[in-house]
Protein backbone atom coordinates (compact mmCIF):
# COMPACT_ATOMS: atom_id res chain seq x y z
CA UNK A 1 0.00 0.00 0.00
CA UNK A 2 1.17 3.75 -0.80
CA UNK A 3 2.62 5.18 2.67
CA UNK A 4 0.64 8.49 1.73
CA UNK A 5 -2.56 6.37 1.92
CA UNK A 6 -5.18 8.84 4.23
CA UNK A 7 -7.65 7.73 6.77
CA UNK A 8 -9.59 9.48 9.73
CA UNK A 9 -8.47 8.16 13.28
CA UNK A 10 -9.65 9.48 16.72
CA UNK A 11 -5.96 11.38 18.18
CA UNK A 12 -5.35 12.37 21.48
CA UNK A 13 -3.28 15.57 22.35
CA UNK A 14 -1.84 16.97 24.93
CA UNK A 15 -1.37 20.57 25.85
CA UNK A 16 -1.32 22.98 28.40
CA UNK A 17 -4.75 22.99 29.18
CA UNK A 18 -4.81 18.99 29.22
CA UNK A 19 -5.74 15.80 27.13
CA UNK A 20 -8.21 15.95 23.87
CA UNK A 21 -9.44 14.26 21.08
CA UNK A 22 -10.75 14.45 18.44
CA UNK A 23 -11.36 12.89 14.81
CA UNK A 24 -7.98 13.36 12.47
CA UNK A 25 -6.87 12.92 9.29
CA UNK A 26 -3.76 10.68 9.16
CA UNK A 27 -1.08 8.97 6.21
CA UNK A 28 -0.22 5.44 6.68
CA UNK A 29 3.39 6.64 7.08
CA UNK A 30 2.25 8.06 10.89
CA UNK A 31 1.47 4.71 12.08
CA UNK A 32 3.97 3.03 14.09
CA UNK A 33 6.03 -0.12 12.45
CA UNK A 34 4.13 -3.68 12.16
CA UNK A 35 4.42 -6.14 9.61
CA UNK A 36 0.71 -6.16 9.06
CA UNK A 37 -1.61 -3.59 8.10
CA UNK A 38 -5.35 -4.04 8.66
CA UNK A 39 -8.27 -2.22 7.48
CA UNK A 40 -10.18 -1.54 10.80
CA UNK A 41 -13.75 -1.92 10.18
CA UNK A 42 -14.81 -1.95 13.99
CA UNK A 43 -13.33 -1.74 17.18
CA UNK A 44 -15.20 -1.70 21.01
CA UNK A 45 -15.16 0.69 23.15
CA UNK A 46 -13.62 -0.76 26.84
CA UNK A 47 -12.99 1.20 30.44
CA UNK A 48 -9.60 0.46 29.63
CA UNK A 49 -10.39 3.39 26.62
CA UNK A 50 -11.81 5.98 28.74
CA UNK A 51 -8.78 5.46 31.31
CA UNK A 52 -6.72 6.36 28.55
CA UNK A 53 -8.47 9.57 27.62
CA UNK A 54 -7.45 11.14 30.80
CA UNK A 55 -4.24 11.68 32.24
CA UNK A 56 -4.88 10.65 35.74
CA UNK A 57 -5.49 7.14 33.99
CA UNK A 58 -1.54 6.35 33.52
CA UNK A 59 -2.31 4.57 30.39
CA UNK A 60 -0.76 6.82 27.59
CA UNK A 61 2.86 7.73 28.10
CA UNK A 62 3.11 9.92 24.69
CA UNK A 63 1.17 11.87 22.87
CA UNK A 64 -0.36 12.36 20.13
CA UNK A 65 -1.61 9.22 20.51
CA UNK A 66 -4.48 6.83 18.76
CA UNK A 67 -5.99 4.88 21.54
CA UNK A 68 -8.35 1.67 21.19
CA UNK A 69 -7.14 -1.60 22.70
CA UNK A 70 -9.43 -3.95 20.47
CA UNK A 71 -9.89 -3.87 16.53
CA UNK A 72 -11.36 -6.39 13.89
CA UNK A 73 -10.74 -6.04 10.15
CA UNK A 74 -9.73 -7.24 7.17
CA UNK A 75 -5.89 -7.61 6.09
CA UNK A 76 -4.70 -4.86 3.33
CA UNK A 77 -0.48 -5.79 3.68
CA UNK A 78 1.00 -8.60 5.04
CA UNK A 79 4.96 -9.49 5.51
CA UNK A 80 3.81 -12.17 8.10
CA UNK A 81 4.09 -15.64 7.33
CA UNK A 82 0.50 -16.51 8.74
CA UNK A 83 -1.60 -13.92 6.87
CA UNK A 84 -2.55 -12.55 3.67
CA UNK A 85 -4.63 -9.48 1.54
CA UNK A 86 -8.00 -10.19 2.51
CA UNK A 87 -8.31 -12.41 6.04
CA UNK A 88 -10.23 -11.57 8.52
CA UNK A 89 -8.54 -10.73 12.18
CA UNK A 90 -8.82 -9.26 15.61
CA UNK A 91 -6.49 -8.21 18.01
CA UNK A 92 -7.13 -7.62 21.67
CA UNK A 93 -4.52 -6.62 23.97
CA UNK A 94 -0.77 -6.86 24.09
CA UNK A 95 0.42 -3.10 23.87
CA UNK A 96 -2.06 -2.25 20.90
CA UNK A 97 -4.14 1.10 22.83
CA UNK A 98 -1.71 1.66 25.28
CA UNK A 99 1.97 2.01 23.69
CA UNK A 100 1.11 1.52 20.52
CA UNK A 101 -1.56 2.97 18.12
CA UNK A 102 -5.10 1.67 18.38
CA UNK A 103 -8.33 0.26 16.86
CA UNK A 104 -9.95 3.65 16.35
CA UNK A 105 -8.67 4.69 13.03
CA UNK A 106 -9.53 3.04 9.83
CA UNK A 107 -5.89 1.75 9.34
CA UNK A 108 -3.61 0.15 12.19
CA UNK A 109 0.01 -1.18 11.15
CA UNK A 110 0.24 -4.28 13.84
CA UNK A 111 2.52 -7.36 14.82
CA UNK A 112 1.35 -10.41 13.27
CA UNK A 113 1.58 -12.06 16.32
CA UNK A 114 -0.70 -10.50 17.83
CA UNK A 115 -3.80 -11.30 15.50
CA UNK A 116 -6.09 -14.05 15.77
CA UNK A 117 -7.50 -14.96 12.88
CA UNK A 118 -11.46 -13.97 13.00
CA UNK A 119 -13.00 -17.49 13.93
CA UNK A 120 -16.02 -18.92 11.91
CA UNK A 121 -19.00 -17.68 13.09
CA UNK A 122 -18.00 -14.29 13.80
CA UNK A 123 -18.35 -11.20 12.05
CA UNK A 124 -16.17 -8.30 13.01
CA UNK A 125 -19.27 -6.47 14.44
CA UNK A 126 -19.68 -9.72 16.80
CA UNK A 127 -15.92 -9.90 17.39
CA UNK A 128 -15.77 -5.86 18.58
CA UNK A 129 -19.24 -6.15 20.20
CA UNK A 130 -17.40 -9.00 22.63
CA UNK A 131 -13.79 -7.59 22.32
CA UNK A 132 -11.63 -7.60 25.27
CA UNK A 133 -14.63 -7.73 27.75
CA UNK A 134 -16.62 -10.63 26.48
CA UNK A 135 -12.88 -12.07 25.84
CA UNK A 136 -12.47 -11.56 29.69
CA UNK A 137 -15.89 -12.65 31.17
CA UNK A 138 -14.78 -16.10 28.90
CA UNK A 139 -11.66 -16.22 30.20
CA UNK A 140 -12.84 -16.06 33.42
CA UNK A 141 -16.03 -18.72 33.15
CA UNK A 142 -13.30 -20.80 31.85
CA UNK A 143 -10.76 -20.69 34.94
CA UNK A 144 -13.91 -21.23 37.11
CA UNK A 145 -14.51 -24.39 35.71
CA UNK A 146 -11.55 -25.42 35.53
CA UNK A 147 -11.13 -24.98 38.90
CA UNK A 148 -14.64 -26.79 39.79
CA UNK A 149 -17.49 -25.05 39.11
CA UNK A 150 -20.30 -27.24 38.18
CA UNK A 151 -23.92 -26.27 37.40
CA UNK A 152 -25.73 -28.36 40.66
CA UNK A 153 -23.33 -26.40 42.63
CA UNK A 154 -25.64 -23.39 42.92
CA UNK A 155 -25.82 -19.93 41.83
CA UNK A 156 -23.03 -17.64 40.59
CA UNK A 157 -22.68 -14.44 41.48
CA UNK A 158 -21.72 -11.56 38.74
CA UNK A 159 -20.57 -8.16 40.01
CA UNK A 160 -20.89 -5.46 37.87
CA UNK A 161 -23.51 -6.89 35.89
CA UNK A 162 -24.84 -4.53 33.35
CA UNK A 163 -20.94 -3.60 32.44
CA UNK A 164 -19.16 -5.14 29.82
CA UNK A 165 -17.54 -8.24 31.73
CA UNK A 166 -20.36 -8.59 33.29
CA UNK A 167 -22.78 -8.82 30.76
CA UNK A 168 -21.29 -10.76 28.96
CA UNK A 169 -20.35 -13.41 32.27
CA UNK A 170 -24.45 -13.34 32.40
CA UNK A 171 -25.12 -14.43 29.18
CA UNK A 172 -22.53 -16.90 28.59
CA UNK A 173 -23.45 -18.54 32.04
CA UNK A 174 -26.80 -19.12 31.66
CA UNK A 175 -26.24 -20.33 27.74
CA UNK A 176 -23.93 -23.09 30.01
CA UNK A 177 -26.89 -23.75 32.14
CA UNK A 178 -25.51 -22.13 35.13
CA UNK A 179 -28.07 -19.99 37.70
CA UNK A 180 -26.31 -16.46 37.63
CA UNK A 181 -27.04 -13.91 40.45
CA UNK A 182 -26.29 -10.76 38.80
CA UNK A 183 -25.17 -7.61 41.19
CA UNK A 184 -25.67 -4.19 40.13
CA UNK A 185 -26.03 -0.23 40.97
CA UNK A 186 -28.27 -0.15 38.21
CA UNK A 187 -31.87 -0.75 39.37
CA UNK A 188 -33.22 0.23 36.37
CA UNK A 189 -31.81 -2.39 34.43
CA UNK A 190 -33.24 -5.56 36.08
CA UNK A 191 -35.32 -6.40 33.12
CA UNK A 192 -32.34 -6.52 30.98
CA UNK A 193 -30.00 -8.35 33.29
CA UNK A 194 -33.52 -10.64 33.35
CA UNK A 195 -33.11 -10.90 29.19
CA UNK A 196 -29.87 -11.35 29.49
CA UNK A 197 -30.41 -15.00 31.45
CA UNK A 198 -29.63 -13.94 35.07
CA UNK A 199 -32.10 -15.92 37.24
CA UNK A 200 -32.03 -13.32 39.81
CA UNK A 201 -31.04 -9.43 40.38
CA UNK A 202 -29.69 -8.01 43.45
CA UNK A 203 -28.07 -4.46 44.43
CA UNK A 204 -24.50 -4.66 44.96
CA UNK A 205 -24.70 -3.67 48.23
CA UNK A 206 -26.73 -6.51 49.19
CA UNK A 207 -24.05 -8.83 47.33
CA UNK A 208 -21.65 -7.39 49.65
CA UNK A 209 -23.58 -7.83 52.69
CA UNK A 210 -21.45 -9.67 55.09
CA UNK A 211 -21.09 -10.62 58.90
CA UNK A 212 -19.09 -8.59 61.06
CA UNK A 213 -16.53 -12.02 61.53
CA UNK A 214 -14.31 -14.06 59.66
CA UNK A 215 -16.62 -15.46 57.35
CA UNK A 216 -20.67 -15.24 56.26
CA UNK A 217 -23.08 -17.44 55.40
CA UNK A 218 -22.19 -19.46 52.13
CA UNK A 219 -23.75 -17.92 49.02
CA UNK A 220 -22.57 -18.85 45.87
CA UNK A 221 -20.58 -21.34 44.56
CA UNK A 222 -18.07 -18.90 42.52
CA UNK A 223 -18.17 -15.55 41.83
CA UNK A 224 -17.40 -13.74 38.12
CA UNK A 225 -15.99 -10.31 39.71
CA UNK A 226 -14.72 -7.59 36.95
CA UNK A 227 -15.20 -4.86 39.62
CA UNK A 228 -12.47 -5.20 42.54
CA UNK A 229 -12.02 -2.48 45.18
CA UNK A 230 -13.77 -3.13 49.01
CA UNK A 231 -16.69 -5.27 48.05
CA UNK A 232 -14.24 -8.09 47.39
CA UNK A 233 -13.21 -8.76 50.88
CA UNK A 234 -16.86 -8.97 51.47
CA UNK A 235 -17.95 -11.67 48.75
CA UNK A 236 -14.49 -14.02 49.64
CA UNK A 237 -16.36 -14.40 52.47
CA UNK A 238 -19.47 -15.56 51.24
CA UNK A 239 -18.26 -18.00 48.80
CA UNK A 240 -19.06 -21.89 49.14
CA UNK A 241 -16.76 -24.33 50.22
CA UNK A 242 -14.48 -24.89 47.64
CA UNK A 243 -15.38 -22.08 45.16
CA UNK A 244 -13.40 -19.83 43.64
CA UNK A 245 -13.84 -15.38 42.65
CA UNK A 246 -12.25 -15.08 39.45
CA UNK A 247 -11.23 -11.20 39.63
CA UNK A 248 -10.48 -9.15 36.25
CA UNK A 249 -11.27 -5.59 37.18
CA UNK A 250 -10.88 -2.65 39.21
CA UNK A 251 -13.99 0.13 38.39
CA UNK A 252 -14.45 -0.21 41.89
CA UNK A 253 -10.99 0.74 42.97
CA UNK A 254 -7.16 -1.62 43.47
CA UNK A 255 -7.25 -2.39 46.66
CA UNK A 256 -9.34 -4.36 49.76
CA UNK A 257 -9.19 -5.63 52.48
CA UNK A 258 -9.48 -9.45 53.53
CA UNK A 259 -7.95 -12.28 56.08
CA UNK A 260 -6.90 -15.67 55.16
CA UNK A 261 -9.54 -17.32 56.85
CA UNK A 262 -12.11 -17.84 53.86
CA UNK A 263 -9.09 -19.51 52.26
CA UNK A 264 -8.14 -21.65 55.22
CA UNK A 265 -11.52 -22.09 56.49
CA UNK A 266 -13.55 -22.78 53.34
CA UNK A 267 -10.32 -23.49 50.66
CA UNK A 268 -11.86 -21.06 47.96
CA UNK A 269 -9.72 -19.71 45.12
CA UNK A 270 -8.83 -16.43 44.46
CA UNK A 271 -7.93 -16.28 40.43
CA UNK A 272 -6.39 -13.39 38.60
CA UNK A 273 -7.42 -12.89 34.96
CA UNK A 274 -5.33 -11.29 32.63
CA UNK A 275 -6.04 -10.85 28.58
CA UNK A 276 -3.80 -8.68 27.74
CA UNK A 277 -1.44 -11.36 27.59
CA UNK A 278 -2.89 -14.61 27.39
CA UNK A 279 -1.06 -17.00 25.78
CA UNK A 280 -1.81 -17.50 21.88
CA UNK A 281 -2.87 -20.75 21.46
CA UNK A 282 -5.31 -20.51 24.84
CA UNK A 283 -6.44 -16.68 23.23
CA UNK A 284 -7.43 -18.87 20.29
CA UNK A 285 -9.04 -21.38 21.77
CA UNK A 286 -11.10 -19.00 23.86
CA UNK A 287 -11.94 -17.34 21.01
CA UNK A 288 -13.15 -20.26 19.17
CA UNK A 289 -15.56 -21.01 22.41
CA UNK A 290 -16.89 -17.63 21.61
CA UNK A 291 -17.55 -18.34 18.03
CA UNK A 292 -19.08 -21.32 18.78
CA UNK A 293 -21.50 -22.80 21.84
CA UNK A 294 -19.84 -20.12 23.95
CA UNK A 295 -21.36 -17.44 21.35
CA UNK A 296 -23.28 -14.95 24.07
CA UNK A 297 -26.22 -14.45 21.81
CA UNK A 298 -28.78 -13.09 24.37
CA UNK A 299 -26.08 -9.68 24.77
CA UNK A 300 -25.55 -9.44 20.78
CA UNK A 301 -28.88 -9.06 20.43
CA UNK A 302 -29.84 -7.12 23.28
CA UNK A 303 -26.80 -5.12 24.59
CA UNK A 304 -24.35 -3.69 22.01
CA UNK A 305 -24.79 0.14 20.30
CA UNK A 306 -22.93 1.53 17.73
CA UNK A 307 -21.28 4.65 17.30
CA UNK A 308 -18.73 6.53 14.97
CA UNK A 309 -15.58 7.87 15.57
CA UNK A 310 -16.99 11.51 16.22
CA UNK A 311 -19.23 10.45 19.21
CA UNK A 312 -16.07 8.72 20.87
CA UNK A 313 -15.53 11.88 23.54
CA UNK A 314 -19.35 11.40 25.14
CA UNK A 315 -18.63 7.34 24.85
CA UNK A 316 -15.74 7.06 26.66
CA UNK A 317 -16.89 9.96 29.22
CA UNK A 318 -20.05 7.88 30.00
CA UNK A 319 -17.86 4.97 30.69
CA UNK A 320 -15.64 7.02 32.88
CA UNK A 321 -18.95 7.66 35.01
CA UNK A 322 -19.92 3.75 35.33
CA UNK A 323 -22.86 5.09 33.11
CA UNK A 324 -22.34 2.23 30.49
CA UNK A 325 -24.85 -0.56 29.72
CA UNK A 326 -23.88 -3.28 27.47
CA UNK A 327 -21.49 -3.19 25.00
CA UNK A 328 -20.40 0.11 23.17
CA UNK A 329 -18.57 -0.80 19.23
CA UNK A 330 -17.29 1.79 17.03
CA UNK A 331 -17.78 1.49 13.22
CA UNK A 332 -15.09 2.67 11.08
Amino acid sequence: MDNETEFQAYVLRQDEQGVRGSVENMSLKQLPEGDVIVRVLYSGVNYKDGLASIPEGKIVRRYPFIPGIDLAGTVVHSAHADYKEGDGVLCTGYELGVSHEGGFSQYARVKGEWLVPLPQGLSPRDAMAIGTAGFTAALSIEALIRNGLRQEQGAVLVTGATGGVGSFAVSILSQLGYSVTASTGKSSQRDWLLKLGAHEVISREEAAASSKGAISAERWAAVVDPVGGNQLGSLLKGVKYGGSVAVSGMTGGGAFDSTVFPFILRGINLLGIDSVYCPMAYRRSVWSKLADEWKPASVLQEGITEYGLHDLPEVLNTILQGGAVGRSVIAL
